[in-house]
This record gives structure tokens, sequence and C-alpha cells, in this order.
């Protein structure tokens, strides 16, 4: 996942290598995030956080896979 220290983006492309998935992310920055919540994607490949209005693609999705990986 590309860095992001500044919580700025709107979209950002995550990795099987990146679930669980959550928001804020581990690269942004803390002391102006909302509380962590966790993002259901595997099933669909996208997810928006309901704080923050962010969108997440995992962009190694597979549809045949969906639900676990």
């Amino acid at each position: 996942m590309s860095s992001n220290s500044t919580n700025s983006k709107k979209c950002y492309e995550v990795t099987h290598k990146d679930l669980p998935l959550h928001c804020p992310t581990p690269d942004m920055s803390k002391w102006n995030s909302h509380p962590r919540v966790y993002l259901p994607i595997e099933k669909t490949g996208k997810a928006k956080c309901p704080y923050c209005g962010a969108d997440y693609i995992l962009i190694d999705f597979d549809p045949s896979h969906s639900g676990g990986h």
C-alpha cells in the first residue's frame, strides 16, 4: 500500500497482504484520524469507510475466491 501520511487521498489500492483491512491504515497519520474500523472487502473487492468516505479497492481480487484468501 502506498504511504499517505496526510490522509488526504480518497481512493486506496490494497492487496491481500493488507488484510484484514482497516481505516485508518498503518500508513496514515493517527493524530487527526477517526477511530479504527475494519472494512469487509474480501467478498466484493471494494469497501468504503463509513467515517471518512475513503474508497478501498482490492487490486488482487479474485471473485472465484471471494470470502477468503
